[in-house]
């Protein structure tokens, strides 16, 4: 069942945590810093899932997540948003600009894989 993530996050200790994490699991994972190098990415070589933070440089997430719903090769690509900001309103933002899940930080990692497995199966 594993299969390819991606994490797009510019936040190094997460990035290494999650990649610890997934790959453990028997997933691949790759992972950006950037919201324009991370879409330019998923252009090239979509994954079976996305781990998408909102506070980026270059592209916040949800613009990033925006674009994707609009790509017809890319808008049903899988997404688990992760985010500091835990606001309802946030919430709402990343379900109407097409979130599949989301998650607050700090997040369980168990939760974190959970989710991920949920989402690449």
């Amino acid at each position: 069942m594993p299969g390819r993530v991606l994490i797009v996050e510019d936040e190094p200790n997460i990035v290494e945590s999650l990649t610890f994490l997934l790959s453990r699991e028997g997933f691949d994972v790759t992972s950006h810093g950037n919201g324009v190098t991370a879409f330019d990415a998923l252009l090239v070589d979509p994954p079976d899932v996305l781990v998408l933070d909102v506070m980026l440089p270059g592209l916040n997430g949800f613009d990033l997540l925006r674009r994707l719903r609009g790509n017809p090769a890319l808008a049903s690509l899988p997404v688990l948003m992760l985010t500091a900001k835990g606001q309802k309103r946030d919430r709402e933002v990343a379900e109407a600009c097409g979130a599949n899940l989301f998650m607050i930080k700090p997040f369980s990692n168990a939760d974190v894989v959970a989710a991920v497995k949920r989402l690449a199966g």
